[in-house]
């Protein structure tokens, strides 16, 4: 059961790489360009995976542990990783499916960032992350404070998605492209521009489908990215194979998914950064692994899954997320004057 893992992961690596859904660029453009949209598809995507997974929840399919609120290495953690992903030039799952279409500055990236959450969670430094994680507030979900029903919460959180969705696709002028080369379900795969809101909400789905099979497979949790790539430099380095779940296939086969579209799409080939920029991927990728350690969760595990149990971690997390990566834009791209000028520096979307 545990290669199920390498089919949800490459099923997502497609979709990632052809919806180039990234949340470094949805995070950075709330403050740099004062843009929304793909940040509210992120809402979307959050929105789908939440229903789904109180859907499996009240059949007793998944079954969630109630945990305290680490309230100090969530909100370090979280504005780290958050500025961290600005300065590597994605976030964890973004720099996985660039990799994969040959970003060679991902590659750097991605390493540091395994290597540095092995570190902080299994090696020399998992000492010092236990003791910031055990600075607990003991209720950790958000319903069990306020006294509600979980689903309360994940209705209104439907209700805002909707209500997003329909304002950012209103009205809005069709985007000019080229004569398409192929037709039916091929160019839709392989050549269509797809919508935000659309690849937020596949990809919602996907989580939901991805847990039951974790689940199935002896692992009861959501997607993550970070814990199974520090597992898997863990594993490299001692030769533990209890390591290797279902978590580091699906992480693995990210890549492969991602590889896959970008070939199938002609989008693949290989980009050799400048010095400069592979200081920027390391350095970023080591503040991303050190952050998403303290944090407990990357943009998926926190900002996706966490966010989904609705649970204060989550939350908490993706605000802090999107002020680091704010704090980052503003230091490494500069303010801008205007919203035009901002949409011209920033780099296109990933």
């Amino acid at each position: 059961m545990a290669l199920t893992g390498l089919m949800i992961g490459g099923v997502l690596g497609f979709i990632l790489q052809r919806g180039r859904y990234c949340t470094t660029g949805a995070f950075r453009d709330v403050f740099f360009a004062r843009k929304t949209r793909w940040f509210s598809s992120f809402i979307v995507l959050i929105a789908v995976h939440a229903v789904g997974l109180w859907v499996m929840v009240s059949l007793g399919i998944i079954q969630l542990e109630s945990k305290g609120f680490p309230w100090a290495a969530t909100i370090i953690g979280a504005f780290i990783f958050g500025a961290s992903m600005v300065v590597a030039g994605g976030c964890a799952t973004g720099t996985y499916y660039r990799a994969g279409e040959g970003l060679v500055g991902s590659w750097f990236a991605l390493g540091m960032y395994a290597l540095s959450a092995s570190i902080m969670k299994n090696g020399p430094l998992s000492g010092f992350t236990e003791s910031m994680r055990d600075i607990q507030i003991s209720q950790g979900a958000i319903y069990e404070t306020l006294h509600v029903s979980p689903w309360v919460l994940t209705v209104i959180l439907a209700a805002v998605a909707v209500w997003l969705t329909i304002h950012h696709n209103r009205g809005r002028a069709k985007v000019a492209t080229l004569p398409p080369r192929y037709t039916g379900l091929k160019h839709l795969l392989l050549e269509k521009r797809w919508n935000p809101f659309a690849t937020a909400a596949v990809i919602g789905v996907i989580a939901t489908i991805g847990w039951v099979l974790s689940a199935a497979a002896g692992r009861n949790s959501g997607l993550g990215v970070t814990t199974p790539s520090a597992n898997l430099v863990t594993y490299l380095a001692t030769g533990d194979i209890e390591l290797v779940d279902w978590g580091v296939y699906f992480t693995l086969s990210l890549i492969v998914g991602s590889f896959i579209a970008a070939k199938a799409s002609g989008e693949f080939r290989l980009r050799v950064p400048d010095a400069t920029t592979v200081v920027k991927s390391i350095i970023g990728g080591i503040g991303m692994g050190v952050g998403a350690a303290l944090a407990g969760g990357c943009t998926v595990g926190n900002g996706m899954v966490q966010t989904a149990m609705m649970t204060w971690q989550g939350w908490v997390s993706l605000a802090f997320m999107v002020i680091g990566a704010g704090v980052a834009a503003k230091l490494t791209i500069g303010g801008g004057t205007s919203q035009e000028a901002a949409s011209q520096k920033t780099p296109a979307r990933v």
